[in-house]
């Protein structure tokens, strides 16, 4: 079946607002080639369970299609309908199941050597979609803060290497109360500027604070959910014939239910942090790695205005059989290491930062935890210098949000 074959009935398995959606485009899905339409159904068919953003990108991207005169709709599907797919790409079902499509169609792309026409076609495509995104309005610049080095008593290593580029590097700040600082103004930024996944608490072990207003995600709250995750991955390392491909087909396949995962009533947060230990690498063993990347993935794909991650120490490296099986019987922490995972963590964060609206604007801090060393980025906190006057968590916090 083709796209021009396509009728509401196509979308009957899809959830409510997905196949409503669905239903209400069909005149513009039976238009598009077998090339793009899967591309659009793969984002349709999980909208019950995207972020406010990514749903009004969608929509507008739709909206942007529908608009385009016959002639122009042609011209710009133009690439992707002269694709030549297989017949086994021809008779699958792309309706009901894009996202493996997809990938069978990128297998198929490299291996008849059509790839680079394609990736310049969708860039092409991509390029001028994102000219006519509406520009995000913010009501108050985004804030990140980051705090790593639990448990590390001190350090020879130089902390904020990268960070210290772009904002003041405080040599004397008090640790005493700094988290309840931190906690309190996070409070504060929540209540005054409430909205959906628009504050956002990642951390590395178990949340304890309480903090009203913020979508929160921790590592040690999806125990379960990583050791199911990891019995199926050990599995496909011991079979006789490791496939990557197949695992990864599988782990996409996992839904909350089958995972284990409780239902906490937020759909697209449950979606969201399974994502995290399907798509991710090494999410399922490292709390500093699930951390670094569920800060990358909320910045992606909410773009929040506040994000706040806390980096616990992780277990040593060992085996992957290890890892996974756990031989590992009582995990070993690598504290050091772990603080060196979140300097690291917390630049990834500011550069992902820097990627969306209002970048300019932007305001960052990092925190050595327990410790007199921090950074603090904003547009009036002069880049590359350092400030070593006594100063308090609440000072900087000051100075960061309202630089």
């Amino acid at each position: 079946m083709g796209p021009a074959q396509l009728t509401v009935e196509s979308f009957k398995s899809y959830p409510p607002e997905a196949r409503a959606l669905a239903g209400a485009h069909l005149a513009l899905l039976q238009k598009l080639p077998l090339g793009f339409a899967p591309f659009l159904l793969r984002e349709i068919i999980v909208f019950d369970w995207k972020f406010p953003y990514e749903q009004s990108e969608l929509t507008h991207q739709l909206a942007y299609l529908t608009k385009l005169t016959e002639e122009q709709r042609q011209k710009e599907m133009a690439p992707f309908a002269m694709l030549k797919l297989s017949e086994k790409l021809d008779s699958s079902d792309w309706v009901n199941q894009p996202a493996q499509f997809l990938e069978q169609l990128s297998a198929h792309l490299w291996a008849t050597q059509q790839m680079d026409g394609f990736r310049a076609a969708s860039e092409n495509y991509v390029r001028k979609f994102n000219a006519t995104m509406p520009v995000e309005e913010l009501p108050v610049p985004r804030l990140g803060i980051a705090v790593f080095g639990e448990g590390v008593s001190g350090t020879d290593y130089k902390l904020f290497r990268k960070l210290r580029r772009s904002g003041v590097y405080f040599s004397r700040l008090n640790p005493a109360n700094g988290m309840e600082a931190i906690a309190e103004s996070l409070k504060i930024r929540a209540a005054a500027h409430s909205a959906p996944y628009a504050h956002w608490c990642i951390e590395g072990g178990a949340i304890t604070a309480s903090l009203p207003g913020f979508t929160c995600v921790d590592y040690d709250g999806l125990a379960g959910v990583r050791g199911r995750l990891s019995a199926i991955m050990l599995s496909a390392y011991e079979s006789t014939r490791f496939d990557p491909e197949k695992l990864r087909t599988t782990l996409a396949a996992v839904t909350p239910e089958t995972a284990g995962m409780k239902d906490s009533g937020d759909g697209a947060l449950d979606r969201f942090q399974l994502s995290l230990l399907t798509e991710g690498s090494g999410t399922q063993i490292y709390s500093t790695t699930f951390v670094q990347w569920a800060a990358r993935e909320a910045l992606r794909r909410a773009h929040p205005l506040t994000v706040f991650t806390h980096y616990t120490p992780r277990q040593k490296d060992r085996t992957m059989d290890e890892l996974l099986n756990g031989a590992q019987k009582k995990a070993v922490p690598d504290r050091e290491g772990s603080m060196i995972d979140g300097d690291m963590g917390a630049f990834y964060t500011w550069v992902n930062m820097q990627r969306l609206a209002g970048a300019e604007n932007a305001r960052f801090l990092a925190w050595f935890e327990g410790h007199s060393e921090a950074v603090a980025i904003g547009p009036s906190l002069k880049p590359g210098t350092e400030d070593a006057a006594p100063i308090e968590m609440a000072g900087v916090l000051k100075r960061v949000q309202y630089s």
